[in-house]
């Protein structure tokens, strides 16, 4: 039988938690394939193979998550330099360039990143595109005061824009208290850091899922196995 999805995320995590030394500072991410790296963490803390870790969370999820598994917690204010972070992408593209933040947590997820002396991506086979923007779209985030005044800019970046919702059907509110706004490039996104530029040169755009050029290492599960990927 074929391994599932989720096998794969499962794969991904127990790859990626050797990645993890006792008696350091690590960053995790946000979403489904790192909820299996906290157990897995939360497994070998409990053992006693890792001692001494504490752990920045890039969501109040994430935080949660680890509260409840006995993960101990730190902040970014308390370590300003974090030896590790791993955290999952929605694309993976050429040259380790990413697409993050359909987990809604964008912002904390790139300053952790940018905090860190090492970021390793696990994800599952398909998340692996030969050019950004084919499957998922950009999250963008935005403050909530004029929003809509955005959406002509994406459209003239050549993007298809939408809101994000939450399930009753108002928007969605990020941790830091922003809204996201979803745009979708129908052929892919041609050039990722022109668009990055533009993006990041106007007000009212908090941050962008943009992640280029930050990740060192990926760890790919697929039906064949799990591979490292180093850049």
């Amino acid at each position: 039988m074929a391994p599932t999805q989720d096998d794969l995320k499962r794969a991904a995590a127990l790859r990626a938690v050797a990645f993890v030394s006792s008696g350091t500072v690590i960053g995790l991410g946000t979403g489904s394939t790192v909820r299996y790296l906290l157990d897995a963490v939360a497994e070998r803390i409990a053992s006693g193979a890792l001692t001494g870790i504490l752990a920045v969370p890039t969501s109040e999820d994430t935080a949660a998550r680890c509260r409840a598994l006995g993960i101990p917690l730190t902040t970014l204010d308390e370590h300003p330099r974090i030896a590790l972070v791993i955290d999952g992408a929605d694309e993976i593209g050429p040259g380790l360039d990413l697409i993050k933040g359909m987990g809604g947590a964008l912002l904390r997820e790139k300053l952790v990143v940018c905090a860190a002396q090492r970021f390793v991506v696990i994800a599952d086979a398909s998340k692996r595109v030969r050019r950004l923007g084919t499957r998922a779209p950009v999250p963008v985030e935005v403050v909530p005061f004029g929003w809509n005044v955005h959406l002509p800019f994406f459209v003239k970046l050549g993007a298809q824009p939408v809101l994000r919702c939450a399930p009753d059907r108002r928007p969605f509110v990020t941790d830091e208290g922003h809204y996201l706004v979803d745009c979708r490039f129908p052929r892919g996104i041609a050039d990722p850091r022109a668009l990055a530029r533009a993006l990041r040169g106007r007000s009212g755009i908090v941050e962008h899922g943009l992640f280029l050029g930050m990740a060192r290492t990926a760890v790919i599960a697929g039906e064949r196995g799990v591979r490292v990927i180093d850049r």
